[in-house]
């Protein structure tokens, strides 16, 4: 047998040994692609990406700065309370939500802080629409800076390709409030619906996808006259900053609040298809950066005594601008920030979620990966569980 048959049958040998002997891959296969499957994924898809996006999409990173603003331990809580008639502790309801990370901060210290399915306190959590209020908050610092006029200034003065559309004589701050009066179905278990096929649309030459899509979309009632919750719409909001500042959302996000207020590890933020960051999704961090989120909207948006957004900006940005009717968790609606009894809330689908108790300087960063995207009794348990950390922590 010649050499180089001899290597043929070495290689062939190896190549069966490896068909039929189980592979032990440092990681399990990536999920699908983002976008709009990434409301279908299966639960292990979901462990998987929602640590890591990165992996999955393209993303921007804004990276911390030198220093680390300390969470330091306060007095530990150990909240149990009661829902639907079963007594509930911490640990069986992130065993029951598919909860990853629970982080409870007093008055900026830690008092309950837990972690589940397998995470790790330096591994970051996508998002989803929590990235929404973090947008909202960026319009503020670029109105601080000189970089949009004002809420009133009209949409189409920053993106001009929208003129001509549903988009004319909309103005910013009915953008934030979700009022624009644009036709747009926000259905997640829909795979023909707005939500699901704005990231995939095809393109005209030369402009944003996203821009592209809503620019199409029809208009059902006047600005200002109607709430209608839009992911679409925060997305333009993020395109409509980064066109007033000149720079990326994650570069101005570093810059105005991750790097000097010291968020402990540099978060990513998932990119459309043209390369801009989703204004209205996908954000990752750890569990403590979620928190400091809410330590640093109860601090007023300054760093370190300086203010980073408009004097006021954080009362008017989380005051209901619209109502809702009784019954549900939420009680209105600010600038891309929910408004709960006895506060307001940053939310994500699948269980992403950052309350921010004021009066009780109180804040509840948490992380989960649901069975489904958003259902009443999801958030209604979420919204009991909160309730006793806040009873707790009192």
């Amino acid at each position: 047998m010649g050499s180089e048959t001899i290597r043929r049958t070495i290689l062939a040998l190896a190549v069966m040994a490896a068909l039929s002997t189980p592979a032990l891959a440092a990681d399990p296969p990536a999920p699908p692609m983002a976008g709009g499957a990434i409301l279908t994924w299966t639960p292990e898809q979901q462990l998987y990406g929602y640590r890591n996006m990165e992996k999955v999409a393209p993303v921007g990173t804004a990276p911390r700065g030198t220093k680390v603003r300390e969470l330091p331990a306060g007095t530990p809580i150990d909240p149990t309370w009661t829902w639907n008639g079963q007594r509930q502790t911490v640990a069986s309801y992130m065993s029951a939500m598919r909860t990853s990370a629970v982080v409870v901060l007093k008055d900026g210290k830690i008092v309950l802080e837990r972690y589940g399915m397998g995470r790790k306190p330096a591994e970051r959590w996508t998002s989803f629409s929590v990235a929404k209020s973090m947008t909202a908050t960026l319009v503020g610092a670029a109105i601080k800076d000189g970089h949009i006029k004002s809420l009133d200034e009209d949409v189409t003065s920053y993106i001009p390709e929208l003129k001509g559309s549903a988009y004319e004589g909309v103005n910013v701050r009915q953008l934030l409030t979700m009022t624009s009066g644009v036709k747009w179905n926000e259905d997640y278990t829909d795979p023909n619906s707005d939500v699901a096929r704005a990231g995939f649309a095809a393109s005209e030459p030369g402009m944003n996808p996203i821009v592209s899509y809503m620019r199409k979309l029809p208009r059902e009632a006047e600005p200002g006259s109607k709430f209608v919750y839009k992911t679409g719409e925060t997305d333009l909001a993020g395109i409509l900053v980064s066109k007033a500042v000149g720079k990326s959302l994650s570069r101005y996000l570093s810059e105005k609040i991750w790097a000097p207020y010291g968020f402990e590890e540099d978060a990513i933020w998932v990119l459309d298809s043209a390369g801009h960051e989703r204004g209205g999704c996908c954000m990752s961090m750890t569990a403590r950066d979620y928190a400091r989120i809410g330590q640093f909207m109860l601090e007023g948006g300054q760093v370190g005594g300086k203010e980073v957004l408009p004097a006021g900006w954080v009362a008017d940005a989380t005051k209901a601008h619209q109502t809702f009717a009784p019954g549900g968790v939420e009680t209105g609606y600010g600038y891309f920030w929910w408004i709960i009894p006895g506060g307001y809330a940053a939310e994500g689908i699948f269980g992403q979620q950052i309350f921010i108790y004021p009066v009780e300087r109180l804040v509840i960063a948490v992380n989960s990966a649901w069975p489904a995207a958003s259902q009443d009794k999801l958030w209604k348990a979420q919204a009991a569980f909160a309730e006793a950390v806040r009873t707790a922590a009192r």
